[in-house]
């Protein structure tokens, strides 16, 4: 079974989270971050203190509003191991790979799986059935093999190029403002498409609704101009960067539909990598510019 749906898949086995009196609207916030975090890393998140059922399956409908939030202390994990290979003096290149590998880690690959189990599935069936049945199978196949190696390469050599034009630390704080942006990214195939299957994974974990996603956009868009504009990026660069993350999610949302009428939790996976490039490509394109502001 595909690791971008194995917690999902769990939903079965465990409590969902007890609707009821809770804390107020700033703890209620925390926890859903807190949820989100444990769902989207493997990074040891303690149950805190005001959570009713912190080990329950995430309320998906709500708690993506706090995903920004989790994903930005999902990339600082890359973020500090960038500046700690750079002040080792490894160089771009290797502080790149640093990164890249710390990311891996803290989230268990869960959406590298994801993106590998979508390559194999729409490019190497010929029907929605088959295609759907491909991206179950565990297994690697050529189109995974060839999109995870890619995606790797890709990535390392953004990361590396945008430090080699922006200082280290404006370079930490871009991974955590894509790493952020990109899981907003990945909710849009949730928001825009219907479940592929009837008894899948995704279909269990429901839609997350337009307040809680319009929450999780703005508040990505507002952490990246906050981290961003006085690392020393201008105002177009994020823009770019912002624009190319959503349509990188909206164009695999539209090849899904295409491809298997629908979405799945590898789809979400697929769609925060291509959102996660997107963002950095956006940044990287009109770097020179904001160096020179």
């Amino acid at each position: 079974m595909p690791r971008a749906e194995v917690k999902m898949t769990q939903d079965n086995e465990m409590p969902q989270a007890e609707a009821g009196p809770g804390p107020g609207p700033a703890l209620a916030f925390l926890a859903d971050a807190a949820a989100c975090l444990r769902f989207y890393s493997r990074l040891p998140v303690p149950a805190l203190p005001f959570e009713a059922a912190p080990h329950a399956m995430p309320d998906f409908s709500r708690a993506v509003r706090a995903l920004p939030l989790a994903g930005a202390a999902i990339g600082l994990v890359g973020a500090l191991a960038f500046l700690l290979a750079t002040g080792l003096g490894f160089g771009p290149y290797l502080a790149a790979c640093a990164a890249v590998a710390a990311l891996i880690v803290a989230t268990g690959v869960f959406h590298e799986d994801g993106l590998a189990d979508t390559a194999d599935g729409l490019w190497g069936g010929a029907t929605p059935e088959r295609r759907l049945t491909i991206m179950r199978d565990s297994r690697v196949g050529s189109y995974g093999a060839a999109a995870l190696t890619l995606d790797l390469m890709i990535r390392v050599g953004l990361i590396a190029a945008l430090a080699g034009r922006m200082p280290a630390p404006a370079t930490a704080l871009a991974l955590v403002a894509a790493a952020a942006t990109s899981r907003t990214v990945g909710l849009l195939p949730f928001l825009l498409l219907a479940p592929a299957r009837s008894d899948g994974a995704a279909h269990a974990a429901g839609r997350p609704t337009q307040a809680a996603f319009a929450t999780a956009a703005a508040g990505s868009a507002v952490m990246a101009f906050l981290l961003l504009l006085p690392a020393g990026f201008g105002f177009l660069p994020i823009v770019l960067a912002l624009a190319l993350a959503a349509s990188a999610g909206v164009g695999l949302s539209r090849i899904a539909r295409a491809k298997i009428g629908g979405h799945t939790g590898d789809i979400a996976g697929a769609a925060q990598q291509a959102g996660e490039i997107a963002f950095l490509a956006g940044l990287l394109a009109l770097a020179p510019l904001a160096g020179a502001s």
